[in-house]
């Protein structure tokens, strides 16, 4: 272990991107990764968590305790906690951001709002059941328009005239963003839009949980601009933007972790799991 510093890992299995972080104990980041989610859970989970060892120039043996969040947290085997990715991107924004008091997460198949104080969760709510208001709206818009789903948000800016788009319902929008083409409309006004669509839709549900600054939003949508522009509008204020904003979940159980690991050395307990050679054998087999 290098100069018996002490490391530890958050590992984020969302719906469909799988993030690492591993930070030292001064809660600086050492390395980060972000990789598709697909169906083997485990495997990829090892693959990640590998490629973030390599990248922090560290083993897993000095790791001293992982946190796994997110959607498949309980497919990460050598996670010594599972906490949930509410409480996770709780505490990564606020320590990214420590004035903020509302989080706004706008992943590929879900949306959350979160309400925080000091790291600690005040109030939360989810849209799970529909694609509305998430990442994959727009990836089905951008499908339907042939246009590059990273090339929207910045088209959108350009638009002259906003086109409402009335269908909430994922498949339908897609169609009426296709027909509103065909009439003639500028694809950047049908793009803007879009994108007020979302963000009413996302508006309407964080409005629920009462929406204070500073405003973080995080996930995939962070880094779509025009959704950002949309959103801002509705609370007349600037948002604050992670650096990254798909790791803040990670970046939260790596601090939880070494905050239990601290805690736990303080009351003398032990709640890192035993690393046998089995295991770490294992783990290099399987990560390989």
């Amino acid at each position: 272990m290098k100069a018996d510093k002490m490391y530890f890992a958050g590992v984020d299995i969302g719906s469909t991107m799988t993030k690492v972080v591993i930070q030292d104990e001064n809660d600086s980041i050492l390395a980060s990764i972000i990789g598709p989610t697909g169906a083997e859970h485990r495997r990829l989970a090892y693959q990640v968590m590998k490629d973030a060892l390599n990248k922090a120039g560290l083993r897993f043996d000095e790791i001293e305790l992982v946190v796994a969040t997110g959607y498949g947290r309980f497919n990460v085997p050598f996670a010594d906690r599972q906490i949930t990715e509410i409480s996770c991107h709780a505490r990564g924004v606020s320590h990214l951001f420590p004035t903020a008091r509302t989080v706004i997460d706008i992943g590929g198949q879900d949306s959350k709002g979160i309400k925080i104080r000091d790291g600690r969760v005040e109030d939360f709510i989810m849209n799970d059941k529909c694609a509305a208001g998430t990442g994959r709206f727009l990836e089905i818009t951008a499908e339907a328009l042939g246009v590059k789903v990273e090339e929207i948000g910045e088209l959108s800016l350009k638009a002259r005239h906003n086109v409402k788009i009335s269908s909430t319902c994922t498949v339908f929008a897609g169609q009426e963003v296709v027909t509103r083409l065909s009439e003639g409309l500028a694809l950047e006004d049908i793009l803007a839009g879009v994108h007020d669509a979302i963000a009413d839709r996302i508006w309407g549900m964080v409005q629920r949980i009462r929406v204070e600054k500073d405003v973080v939003i995080t996930g995939g949508g962070a880094k779509n601009i025009g959704l950002v522009r949309a959103l801002e509008r509705k609370w007349g204020y600037p948002a604050l933007l992670p650096p990254e904003p798909l790791i803040t979940g990670a970046i939260g159980a790596a601090v939880i972790a070494r905050e239990l690991a601290i805690k736990a050395l303080t009351e003398k307990r032990v709640l890192k799991k035993e690393r046998t050679l089995k295991e770490l054998a294992l783990f290099s087999e399987e990560a390989s």
